[in-house]
């Protein structure tokens, strides 16, 4: 009862001690007990403090005690920067106010439906707890009335401004009454969270409290050295190992976060995952199932879990080792709350040795160290090789210098087995050619020697190497040769080529003919060359004229070439239409 005295001497009413004790809840944080009273106080307060430290309470219970319950405006606005923060805070705040109907609490933010929404809003509303976006939706559309605000809450403002919200927070605190109470709560006190305080605020109260050693005391912190292939088979090792009743499991990025649970569901674990790309009905549905411990395993982004509150949480695990030292302790503070006990792993590749090194400096303590199996038996074979790879070498070294049971090479000695060529000695295994000797392997031919392999023939000798017919014989085959088969073909083509032969009369016709077909050519011939005067006469002096050529080199060519030859000649190609007229008129 003597705990329960120090919220009475903060300030708090008896009906909300009443509440805090019907939920456990028996004694202030140290955030608790410097923020509380400046609050009530009236006064701006500007706090930093870590998750898990009571933060929530030490701007919930000043709301309380300072609304006015017969009012129905909104006197106090909550933001947050995610939507389960926004739920987490209302929930609590439901907790404080079960036991009275005066006060009533509205959860403002998107992926909810908006009519149900418009509904609430009509009704009894003093504190409102909205994430930016949908509190500006409702504000442009005029159904949410915020000139009445008397008290103002910024709820990690860090994260706020990570994720971009600086424009509507801004606008948002433009639309506030400048008479009111601005209370900034955050992780880390960067200097752009410093810069929004400045704007919005009044010489307000900095409150720090040294939550990094409040949140670390209950929690048992262990690294376990693995590699990026063997991270996974660790995870499910440690699972089997400590059978958590709910844990929390943490990874970079949406994907991965996606790939290890569906990895986790494939194993028969009962996983289920949190991020940002899921639907507000499923993140709310995945939350509410964590929370009664349908699922046991929750793996979930850093942004989704921010500032989440659930009971029962007794393990952490960071599948990927956070960037920093106040996202880890950020992530880690999701168990051993209200001063219960818990365990946080933390897997440790090769490449994070580095960030793990700027964790522990950061929160001035070594984590104890524990190697998995897979990763034991990972650095077992590299020792067993590196001992093998020595003791072959030990061995080369004791058979003098052999390799592999074969003789050293000596000092410039090539690595094949075939000797060095000699200066001068070709690569191929043929000897090098004599001057004047051919590539290939036949000899040269003697002077006079023909290409092909038979010798010459003798003087008056046959080709075949048969001696020569005497004159005699050769008479004797040729008659031979008319009077049998072959000589009976040639008289046919005699015969043949006679009766083809014209006769004189048709001698005399034909050469009547060609004489007229010359003189039409010659006639033809003749106009075009007068027309080709014509046409080189209006040219350009200079310019090229095939015909000119023709005429300074005797004629056509190509009728003379025809004529010599004694076929019968084409006639050239007179021109047609009106130039050729208009040459002959001249």
């Amino acid at each position: 009862m003597a705990k329960l005295t120090d919220f009475f001497r903060l300030g708090i009413r008896k009906e909300w001690i009443d509440a805090l004790q019907a939920n456990g809840i028996t004694e202030p944080t140290p955030i608790q007990e410097k923020a509380i009273p400046a609050l009530l106080a009236g006064k701006d307060v500007i706090s930093q403090a870590q998750t898990g430290t009571g933060k929530t309470l030490a701007f919930v219970l000043p709301i309380l005690e300072k609304a006015d319950p017969d009012s129905n405006d909104v006197q106090a606005l909550v933001l947050t920067p995610t939507r389960e923060l926004a739920l987490q805070i209302t929930a609590e705040v439901k907790k404080l106010t079960a036991a009275t109907d005066d006060l009533h609490v509205l959860a403002v933010y998107g992926g909810q439906d908006v009519d149900r929404q418009l509904r609430k809003l009509a009704g009894k509303k003093q504190v409102v707890i909205a994430t930016p976006g949908r509190l500006l939706d409702h504000m442009r559309r005029g159904t949410i009335d915020l000139s009445t605000v008397s008290m103002f809450v910024l709820d990690e403002a860090d994260q706020m401004l990570h994720m971009g919200f600086l424009p509507e927070v801004e606008d948002i605190a433009a639309s506030l009454p400048d008479k009111r109470q601005t209370m900034l709560f955050s992780a880390t006190m960067t200097p752009q969270v410093r810069a929004l305080a400045q704007r919005f605020m009044q010489n307000p109260e900095d409150i720090r409290v040294q939550g990094k050693r409040i949140t670390l005391a209950n929690i048992r912190q262990i690294a376990v050295e693995t590699t990026d292939r063997a991270k996974q088979s660790a995870l499910r090792t440690l699972i089997d190992e400590e059978r958590p009743f709910l844990a929390v499991i943490f990874c970079r990025t949406k994907r991965r976060a996606s790939t290890l649970n569906a990895a986790l569901q494939g194993f028969g674990y009962l996983s289920d995952e949190l991020h940002g790309d899921l639907s507000q009905a499923k993140r709310e549905d995945v939350m509410k199932r964590f929370r009664e411990a349908r699922i046991q395993l929750l793996v979930a982004t850093d942004v989704a879990a921010r500032g989440l509150d659930v009971e029962g949480v007794t393990h952490v695990f960071n599948y990927d080792i956070p960037e920093d030292v106040d996202s880890y302790i950020h992530r880690i503070g999701r168990t051993g709350r209200a001063k219960e006990k818990g365990i946080a792993y933390t897997m440790v590749a090769a490449k994070d040795r580095a960030q793990l090194a700027e964790i522990e400096k950061g929160i001035a303590m070594t984590l104890e160290r524990r190697a998995s199996e897979r990763a034991a038996d990972y650095g077992e074979n590299e020792e067993h090789k590196q001992h093998k790879t020595k003791h072959k070498g030990q061995e080369r070294a004791g058979r003098g210098g052999q390799r592999g049971g074969k003789p050293a090479r000596t000092e410039g000695e090539h690595r094949g087995s075939k000797p060095a060529r000699a200066e001068g000695e070709h690569r191929g295994s043929r000897p090098a050619r004599a001057e004047g000797e051919h590539r290939g392997s036949r000899p040269a031919r003697a002077e006079g020697e023909h290409r092909g392999s038979r010798p010459a023939r003798a003087e008056g000798g046959q080709r075949g190497g048969k001696p020569l017919k005497a004159e005699g014989k050769q008479q004797a085959g040729k008659g031979k040769r008319e009077t049998g088969k072959r000589g009976q073909h040639g008289a046919d083509r005699q015969q043949q080529t006679a009766r083809l032969a014209p006769k004189n009369g048709d001698d005399q016709r034909t050469q009547e003919r060609m004489t007229k077909t010359g003189q039409s050519s010659e006639r033809a011939a003749g106009r075009s060359d007068f027309a080709g005067k014509s046409a080189n006469a209006s040219r350009k002096p200079g310019a090229f004229s095939h015909k000119r050529a023709e005429k300074q080199h005797g004629g056509s060519a190509r009728f003379d070439g025809q004529k010599q030859t004694g076929k019968r000649p084409s006639p050239a190609p007179a021109k047609r239409g009106s130039t050729a007229r208009r040459t002959k008129k001249r």
